[in-house]
């Protein structure tokens, strides 16, 4: 039986956190990439801090992420108990919510804990949405 339980598995997911603001697009069928090299998060289990570097790649529709407030809201992260494919996939939904772009993808590349690296990718298009 595992040590894990459903509320760590849930941990961070509907945490509340700084909104991301948004400018308006200039232009159509260019890719914004950003990369977050210095993330950190907390590991809901052991309480131990993960680390590792977010990259995020997305191509505007009619709005771009305003990256002061990116940073903010990257920063609630650090004292965040959440397990890393929340953590991409929670940046994701944030990021897809405040923007609407035609296409997005998060990677969070994860440092290594016992000598396992995690990488994780999410990926949002348009299409998907209902």
């Amino acid at each position: 039986m595992s040590d894990y339980t459903d509320e760590h598995a849930r941990a961070g997911i509907e945490a509340e956190l700084p909104s991301i603001e948004t400018w308006p697009n200039q232009y159509r069928g260019y890719v914004i990439r950003i990369e977050i090299p210095e993330f950190t998060s907390v590991c809901p289990k052991t309480g131990l801090p993960d680390f590792g570097k977010i990259i995020l790649e997305y191509e505007p529709a009619e709005l771009c992420l305003e990256l002061k407030s990116l940073k903010m809201y990257t920063l609630a992260y650090r004292n965040l108990g959440i397990f890393y494919e929340n953590v991409t996939n929670r940046v994701l939904a944030d990021v897809v919510a405040a923007v609407r772009p035609v296409w997005a993808t998060v990677t969070g590349e994860f440092t290594p804990r016992g000598g396992i690296q995690s990488v994780i990718t999410a990926r949002y298009r348009a299409s998907q949405a209902s």
